[in-house]
């Protein structure tokens, strides 16, 4: 599998988002464990390079928080709620975290990378 598959397997432990109805839950579920959604643009080369890092230290932070995948070209209306619900700027790709409730972090294109989000995850 090259570094830029179009490959959409996603690890066991990661929820795609579908249904726009998964938005209130994954915020709801933000009050028991951190939730990581990670909207990926899947015809992006700077998105299949962050989803690549992602997919590959994910196992070491699945314990701390859970990680929900949005293919923003098969949902791009469930995305355009993300950023009307969480009030954050749309962008792709982007991590948005939520910690009881509420959005603690978010960020985008290369700026994404597991250390980050340790940092955040350990800040909580």
């Amino acid at each position: 599998m090259g570094f830029f598959s179009r490959d959409n397997t996603l690890p066991s432990t990661w929820t795609p988002i579908e249904e726009e109805g998964q938005i209130k839950e994954i915020i709801n579920r933000s009050h028991e464990k951190p939730q990581i959604i990670f909207k990926d643009s899947t015809s992006c080369g700077i998105s299949a390079g962050v989803k690549h890092g992602l997919v590959g230290d994910w196992d070491s932070l699945s314990e701390k928080a859970d990680f929900n995948y949005l293919d923003l070209l098969s949902y791009r209306g469930i995305s355009n709620l993300i950023a009307q619900v969480s009030k954050v700027t749309h962008q792709s790709p982007q991590v948005i975290i939520y910690h009881q409730g509420e959005v603690v972090a978010d960020t985008s294109h290369h700026a994404i990378r597991m250390q980050y989000i340790e940092e955040v995850l350990a800040g909580l």
